[in-house]
């Protein structure tokens, strides 16, 4: 009996401690790793299948040259190069040793180039995600009631909103980057491959670190870039999607095409001296394609970057902050952030009972 007791009272005992509550970074970190595998196919599969298909058409482009030139040595009985026939093929090297140091820098600026297209579809793939993920992010919750769950765990309206746009607006480029990265390795060792083929030294031409190294830094420099671009149409999108009953989609286009037209119409834009297309501009086009990366470039200052070699990543990435400067994208800031906070509010209500 006394024994009993005594467990009893150690069990009181062990319950009447506090628990310490898990701290605001533990649940965000847990929120984001929710919506990540949650939409694993999305973030992280979908670049992956577009940059390995942009990889097979490299591969299937270089073969089908390789196939052409062969063609060619065997009708015309070699390639000519400053006089000297090569019998087997294209030979890098006599091409190379006759280049002056200006030709070179082209050449490596024309190759850096090649590389970072190595990019361009995980990135293009990553604008679509990001839209329609940011669309389903609060109305899907809603329409498999999913959304009475969640609410009756111990997490904040506020804290599950900001969780889904830092993974639209962090987790996602970030991804996607990191996709690009390897894309340029395998792009870098597939064109090795055929520098070997013709003779040629694929680490002097290609591996070096101003190539793929200096690429991989701008891409991921952009980031921070990307997520103040991006934050009013994450912010546009994700209303719509707290906020419509049904049709999202239809509620995020129609709203800023038909307020375009209302205003072209009607010539507002003239009462602060300005055309109709800036709206067009900076208002529906940024709300609805601010999210793929890019869309900054009429904002970028390219002084810098057309003084220089299209090499020069310094430059790039001066030209790339310089974006930092333009009043579009901080008043955009300020509209992304006041369209989540009433995201937030209205997932407080919102459950379409």
């Amino acid at each position: 009996m006394n024994a009993t007791n005594d467990v009893v009272g150690m069990d009181a005992g062990k319950s009447a401690v506090p628990r310490t509550p898990p701290h605001p970074t533990h649940k965000l970190k847990l929120l984001l790793r929710r919506e990540f595998w949650e939409h694993k196919g999305g973030f992280l599969w979908a670049p992956v299948w577009a940059g390995g298909i942009s990889l097979v058409l490299t591969f299937m482009a270089l073969v089908m040259a390789e196939v052409g030139l062969r063609r060619t040595v065997s009708e015309r009985g070699g390639i000519q190069v400053d006089g000297q026939v090569v019998i087997n093929g294209l030979d890098l090297r006599l091409l190379t040793d006759k280049m002056t140091p200006e030709d070179m820098q082209k050449l490596a600026d024309g190759i850096s180039l090649s590389t970072a297209s190595a990019m361009f579809w995980p990135l293009l793939v990553l604008g679509f995600v990001v839209f329609f993920y940011c669309l389903g992010s609060l109305y899907d919750e809603r329409k498999d009631r999913s959304v009475l769950f969640w609410k009756s765990l111990p997490v904040s309206d506020r804290d599950t909103v900001l969780s889904k746009a830092a993974s639209a607006l962090l987790v996602a480029p970030a991804l996607s980057i990191a996709v690009g990265i390897a894309c340029m390795v395998a792009f870098l060792v597939v064109m090795s491959l055929f520098v070997l083929l013709h003779h040629g030294n694929p680490f002097a031409l290609l591996w070096s670190p101003d190539n793929l190294l200096a690429n991989a830094g701008v891409a991921i420099a952009a980031i921070p870039v990307y997520a103040l671009w991006a934050l009013p149409s994450v912010g546009w999108l994700m209303l719509c999607s707290v906020w419509s009953k049904s049709k999202p989609f239809l509620w995020a286009i129609m709203i800023p095409v038909f307020a375009g037209v209302f205003i072209s119409w009607f010539d507002l834009m003239h009462l602060f001296n300005l055309d109709s297309s800036w709206f067009w501009k900076h208002v529906v086009a940024h709300l609805l394609g601010g999210v793929f990366p890019g869309t900054w470039i009429p904002a970028m200052d390219m002084q810098g970057l057309k003084a220089g070699h299209l090499g020069d990543h310094m430059a790039m990435l001066e030209a790339i902050y310089s974006v930092l400067r333009a009043p579009q994208l901080w008043v955009g800031v300020v509209a992304g952030i006041a369209m989540i906070a009433s995201s937030i509010r209205l997932r407080r209500w919102r459950d379409d009972n």
